[in-house]
């Protein structure tokens, strides 16, 4: 099996200013997972080291730099799934940890349940050697600036980067043919405390099954949750004589994963009215994306080893 890697860093509206950023940030995930997978390294290893590049980066929604809350902190979430075993690890609320995909980690590795929240997680981080942090060095300047305008008048899109701002994900397939998807996000800004949305939850912002892909979603959460996204685009893959008759308003590329992803993000729009994007790779390692947003920051791994950004 060839390897194969794809990373996004959210779906929304991104603004000309922001494009080099989010391009930049896409490549140096590609880089870190690349260099993991191309030298027989595992898919496990090659999406904790995309994902951890894209959580450091305060331009994408995830770790630093991610959305506020109303209480004016953060919440992170992340998810890890195993394509062949679909044992998931995922982790939710999170306000002391600086990669929350690392604690993903540990959870689909280390722990009987597949998913801790809160406090309880930040327990088990710190039990199986994650260190802690303090909730402030998660909080980015901008986000900061942000939320007190917020708080001074109301929340307003107008405000911040984009209201949906940069969920990140990645998906790998590694040369003994295991495949992972991971996705991480700080949620939405201003959002209620305690409040989890689509990306730590298994079926939604993220599914893998070694049968047929792996899918790591972006968007609207509530709405995207609603659909079960990702686990119904890697049900699309394996039935993509159904991707024909989505509307030309849905930004893809042309392989049959494209069009499996294309028509998930078509069901999104059709049944929810909601906004969003994913990325894939079917289970031969071809890659798939698809979007209704005006823009996604997204990278891929041509079939010549090309690192490829897109905005």
């Amino acid at each position: 099996m060839k390897p194969a890697l794809i990373v996004h860093g959210g779906a929304w509206d991104i603004p000309d200013e922001a494009v080099d950023a989010c391009k930049s940030g896409c490549h140096r995930a590609l880089a870190a997972g690349w260099s993991i997978l191309s030298n027989g390294g595992s898919a496990l290893d090659a999406i904790e080291a995309a994902i951890i590049v894209l959580e450091d980066d305060p331009v994408f929604d995830a770790g630093y730099g991610s959305h506020l809350n109303l209480d004016g902190h953060v919440e992170c979430d992340a998810i890890v799934m195993n394509g062949v075993t679909l044992r998931v690890g995922a982790a939710a609320t999170l306000q002391r940890i600086k990669n929350p995909i690392q604690l993903a980690r540990k959870i689909l590795e280390n722990c009987p349940h597949m998913m801790l929240v809160a406090a309880g997680a930040e327990r088990f981080a710190k039990e199986h050697g994650i260190e802690l942090c303090e909730p402030e060095e998660l909080v980015s300047e901008a986000e900061h600036e942000a939320w007190m305008k917020c708080k001074a008048d109301k929340h307003a899109a107008e405000h911040h980067r984009g209201h949906e701002q940069g969920t990140v994900g990645a998906v790998a397939i590694d040369a003994a043919d295991n495949l992972f998807a991971a996705t991480s996000t700080g949620g939405t800004c201003c959002k209620l405390p305690g409040r989890v949305g689509d990306s730590p939850l298994i079926g939604c912002g993220c599914y893998a099954d070694s049968e047929a892909g792996g899918v790591s979603c972006t968007g609207y959460g509530e709405a995207i949750m609603k659909v079960v996204l990702a686990k119904s685009a890697v049900d699309f893959l394996c039935r993509p004589e159904t991707c024909v008759n989505t509307p030309a308003n849905i930004s893809c590329g042309t392989s049959s994963a494209d069009m499996a992803a294309r028509e998930a993000v078509h069901l999104l729009a059709k049944r929810t009215h909601g906004t969003g994007g994913l990325i894939l790779l079917d289970r031969r390692g071809n890659p798939g994306f698809a979007f209704n947003t005006p823009r996604m920051a997204y990278g891929l791994i041509t079939a010549n080893g090309s690192l490829v950004t897109a905005v």
